[in-house]
């Protein structure tokens, strides 16, 4: 990069259309900006263009006369591509966190965790984090940065370890701490036009992140435009901004209609089924929206869930999984097996194509993995509770824990003998429901994603007392801080 810099090169950055691939784009643009480098950046389109790059996408590419592409968030099996840049004397850095299928491409430099035993101890690290930590180095060599402050841009690293699911453990818990912590409106000025739509003025949660921000960046690149996400988080207009925040929006909202009605046929079909992974295929559905449906699905039913759509004239999937269900090394197993033609991932998500006449192959062989797995697919709560005991566990212990994620769960405590005062349905999804214990003390409690369940019949219509299995936090209504139970299950 500091050569590139010197000799006054063009370099391209190609990213990935999640939030991490538009994080880590929107990372180095930034950066080259603050030194008057010259950059451009592409994002793939989801259905023109497929995941990662193609030798047909480079070869339109590189007529910009880019001397150095940087990859990030893909291309760990780019081995074609990389040899066709290197035949054009094109230099490339791949910055990835995906497994590995088979020799590691000849890129000029390889950054990927998963490439030595040595460096797997940071798997849990995304592109993102990768791609902070390589500037961030660059910055104290002081050779062409000397006033770019990378901590402004920490928030960037939380947004994609939330988005990929990455574990909140170790490092990422402290970075994620720490981009909380130090999360400005006035430097990140991105994101004033969503926060301001939504009339959030107090601090940021994860929940926040998870919820609102994650899949408003992600929309553009599932239903229309996968360049929306880094346009905005390049951007220092404010009428720009808000344009474009205004079109993340819109498409968020129209993709959680489409998504709702696909989830409802769904569930309606898979309420009973016990001992096999969610496999759905749905040739209707926008292949811009089947990995959040897969997500969604893991939510309602707690198993590895598989949504395949039509796409051309092959099949297109995209997976969401539980712990001990590894998704990366079982796709990888999958292509090996020749049931699919093309795929990869992470422990939690992955992406494949695949042949219609290996659907049921697919299936089959998913289900004999699953059913191999020593899956512990259960919640364990830590400890006995009362309603009293409440607001000491928000002050010294929830706090001290989180943030919380995957691999690093807000505990769940038993409850034992509360009464329902009262409950309602909200967006026909969950159920709010109000407990009081035998001394009148009283709190609110959520239950997620319950509607017409078994869990959910019992809080609405049950008369006598339960004992709850619940984690605590607090949640925000009108910026107005709130206790809350979230409820996992019940016994009577």
């Amino acid at each position: 990069i500091e050569k590139s810099y010197e000799n006054k090169e063009k370099i391209l950055i190609f990213g990935d259309y999640d939030v991490d691939g538009a994080c880590s784009t929107s990372l180095f643009v930034n950066f080259f900006k603050s030194i008057n480098q010259q950059c451009d950046f592409y994002i793939p389109d989801r259905i023109k263009d497929g995941y990662g790059p193609n030798v047909n996408l480079l070869n339109n590419l590189i007529k910009n006369n880019y001397k150095l592409i940087i990859f990030v968030d893909c291309g760990s099996n780019s081995n074609k591509e990389i040899d066709f840049l290197n035949e054009n004397k094109i230099k490339s850095i791949v910055i990835d966190h995906h497994k590995l299928q088979g020799k590691i491409p000849n890129a000029t430099s390889f950054i990927n965790p998963l490439k030595t035993n040595e460096s797997n101890k940071f798997s849990y690290f995304c592109a993102t984090t990768l791609s902070y930590y390589l500037i961030e180095n660059m910055i104290l060599r002081k050779k062409i940065c000397k006033s770019f402050n990378i901590l402004d841009f920490l928030f960037f690293v939380v947004l994609a370890t939330v988005a990929d699911v990455m574990p909140m453990r170790g490092v990422n818990r402290n970075l994620c701490s720490l981009g909380l912590e130090f999360f400005s409106r006035k430097k990140l000025k991105y994101f004033n036009s969503i926060l301001n739509f939504y009339k959030i003025k107090r601090k940021l949660s994860l929940d926040d992140l998870s919820y609102l921000i994650c899949p408003i960046l992600n929309s553009g690149g599932r239903l229309n435009n996968s360049q929306l996400a880094v346009l905005l988080l390049t951007c220092n207009e404010e009428k720009k901004i808000e344009s474009i925040s205004n079109k993340l929006i819109k498409l968020n909202d129209r993709r959680k209609k489409i998504e709702k009605v696909y989830i409802d046929n769904i569930v309606n079909k898979y309420q009973d089924i016990v001992d096999e992974v969610i496999f759905i295929y749905e040739p209707s559905i926008n292949e811009g929206i089947i990995g959040i449906i897969a997500a969604r699905l893991v939510e309602k039913f707690n198993k590895p869930s598989f949504v395949i759509t039509k796409s051309n004239l092959n099949m297109k999937g995209s997976a969401r999984s539980i712990p001990n269900f590894d998704l990366g090394k079982i796709i990888l197993d999958a292509k090996s097996n020749d049931l699919i033609t093309k795929g990869g991932g992470h422990k939690m998500a992955a992406g494949f194509s695949l042949k219609k006449s290996n659907l049921n192959k697919l299936k089959s062989f998913l289900n004999i993995q699953f059913k191999k797995t020593n899956l512990k697919n259960e919640y364990v709560y830590i400890s006995q509770q009362t309603l009293k005991s409440v607001n000491y566990l928000i002050k010294d212990v929830i706090v001290k824990l989180s943030p919380f994620g995957n691999e690093n769960q807000n505990p769940i405590f038993f409850f034992k003998e509360l009464k329902i005062i009262k409950c309602k349905v909200i967006n026909e999804k969950h159920i709010l429901v109000f407990f009081s214990d035998s001394s009148k003390r009283s709190i609110q409690g959520i239950s997620f994603n319950s509607y017409n369940t078994s869990l959910g019949n019992y809080l609405l219509f049950f008369k006598k007392k339960i004992n709850v299995f619940a984690s605590i936090k607090e949640s925000f209504f009108n910026n107005k801080r709130k206790i809350q139970l979230v409820v996992h299950d019940i016994t009577i």
